[in-house]
């Protein structure tokens, strides 16, 4: 790591006082300082309408390191090294004295390089980033200025392009990075090593071998707190749109001419641009949707999504999306991959599994070869993250009997550690100015351009009934019935045990 990089930097999150700030960016400042990423040159600027000071944003710091690490004994040298370096300005975020007093600590500590995080709600961030413009706070006289902005960046088409004129309007396209986490996570930038760096796979990766790929993206949490934003957003714009996306450009994407920011992300716009096109009835033909009623969950009995604190007892949202889409390139042409994502399914899960052609024929005479034991390679995102490929083996005896088996790889037990959380590597890269792991305009705009039909869609053609599902469950019968008519099925039919915490 270059040092000199990140010298008399400062990080500037707006909306210090938030929930994203207290579980995922103090803890990760304190990782990356405590592994030696980053150094007492990183100051950390508070921005945020609450009544704090310098000490209670410290105070609230220290807290933060500890509950994220309730096992660990916090390190104090490292933690006053950080405390010594922060800043708060209590200020609304359309308020020019705030960002007057911003300049004025900048300044002040001799800060060259600025990295602006807006850890905010949404309808925030077109204020700030005209803020920052219009107190120059943008320019790069000495020093690299920078800007992290989360998702969801946009809510539908337009949205986001208005959205990217403010910016654009204030930031050049190379100082912008739109975040989104799951690309942080180690099991994710393993989709590149894995097909990539191995000769054994990649010749498979095609139409010719692969009958179909399942993409799941499950929760077992329900709304929580977040009920004001996912009335609005539902499952197409809270994981569908970015994340789920992400997964598939990583996992459909050709080779990159080499592993850096712009070569990666134009393989992943060709894919985002190769989806086949979907309109009205189509969408419809190629969707399901669902919304959770209680259920269990880890045997206790959850509220229904209609019942949860702030949402309406007549909600429509998704709680639930499922359907088919297709690559339309030489590589993935007639290969259906299906996605499903939701809100209290029956466990925490996020993998990519790749399904195999079966055998043209089933010489062993036995059903299992063709139906219950195909080839499978499953990349598993979290929470157990590896990787697990099936294929069929003889059971000891004195019959051909054909069972599936596993030779499974885990990150814990090959390393000995979990991965980093995302945000660790996040930060870094953008304190290091590597885009790699950030989505691109041309990105952000060809994801928006697919998920908008399919909102618009279903707009057009409302369903009278929404689908539902009991919570613990994986998700309506709709979505059962919908892979059956493919003669497929979804991983994982039938829910697992109830786990007792």
């Amino acid at each position: 790591m270059n040092e000199a990089l990140i010298d008399r930097t400062a990080l500037v999150i707006f909306g210090v006082t938030g929930d994203l700030a207290y579980r995922k960016l103090i803890p990760a400042i304190y990782q990356l300082h405590k592994t030696g990423q980053i150094k007492e040159t990183l100051f950390i600027h508070g921005f945020a309408r609450r009544d704090w000071d310098h000490t209670k944003l410290q105070s609230v710091i220290r807290e933060s390191i500890q509950s994220e690490n309730p096992q660990q004994v916090m390190a104090e040298n490292i933690f006053q090294d950080i405390a010594q370096r922060v800043r708060y300005i209590q200020s609304d975020f359309d308020d020019d004295n705030g960002y007057q007093r911003l300049s004025d600590n900048l300044e002040k500590d001799g800060i060259r390089q600025v990295l602006f995080y807006l850890a905010t709600p949404p309808e925030s961030y077109i204020p700030i980033i005209q803020q920052i413009g219009r107190h120059d706070l943008n320019r790069e006289a000495q020093g690299w200025k920078r800007i992290i902005i989360e998702k969801p960046y946009g809510t539908d088409t337009d949205s986001a392009e208005e959205l990217e004129t403010i910016v654009h309007s204030v930031f050049s396209e190379s100082q912008v990075y739109r975040i989104d986490h799951y690309l942080g996570k180690e099991t994710v930038q393993n989709i590149l090593v894995f097909r990539f760096a191995n000769g054994i796979f990649e010749p498979l990766w095609n139409r010719q071998y692969i009958d179909h790929i399942q993409i799941t993206v499950a929760e077992e949490v329900g709304v929580e707190s977040r009920a004001n934003y996912y009335e609005k957003a539902g499952a197409i714009r809270d994981v569908f749109q970015n994340h789920l996306l992400q997964l598939l450009a990583l996992t459909a994407m050709e080779a990159p001419a080499s592993i850096n920011a712009r070569s990666v992300r134009d393989e992943k716009v060709k894919v985002l641009q190769a989806l086949k096109k979907m309109q009205g009835k189509g969408v419809i033909q190629n969707t399901v949707r669902g919304q959770y009623v209680s259920g269990l969950i880890n045997e206790a009995r959850v509220k229904s999504y209609r019942d949860e604190p702030g949402v309406s007892p007549t909600s429509t949202t998704e709680t639930y999306m499922a359907g088919r889409l297709f690559v339309d390139s030489w590589r993935w042409s007639g290969v259906p991959f299906y996605y499903r994502t939701g809100k209290r399914l029956a466990k925490r899960l996020t993998e990519i599994a790749i399904q195999f052609k079966q055998v043209p024929l089933a010489m062993f005479k036995n059903e299992n070869i063709a139906f219950d034991a195909p080839n499978s390679l499953v990349l598993n995102i979290q929470p157990d993250e590896g990787i697990t490929l099936s294929f069929g083996a003889k059971q000891p005896g004195l019959v051909e009997h054909i069972q599936p088996v596993d030779m499974k790889f885990t990150y814990k037990e090959t390393f000995g550690a979990n991965p980093p959380e995302a945000y660790q590597r996040l930060l870094l890269d953008c304190l290091l100015g590597d885009a790699t792991l950030f989505t691109r305009s041309d990105e952000v705009k060809a994801a928006w351009a697919f998920t908008t039909s399919i909102i618009h869609a279903w707009q057009d053609y409302p369903l009278q009934n929404l689908p539902i599902y009991e919570a613990g469950t994986w998700g309506p019968s709709a979505a059962d019935d919908f892979i059956m008519k493919d003669s497929r099925s979804w991983r994982f039919a039938v829910a697992p045990k109830i786990r007792v915490p």
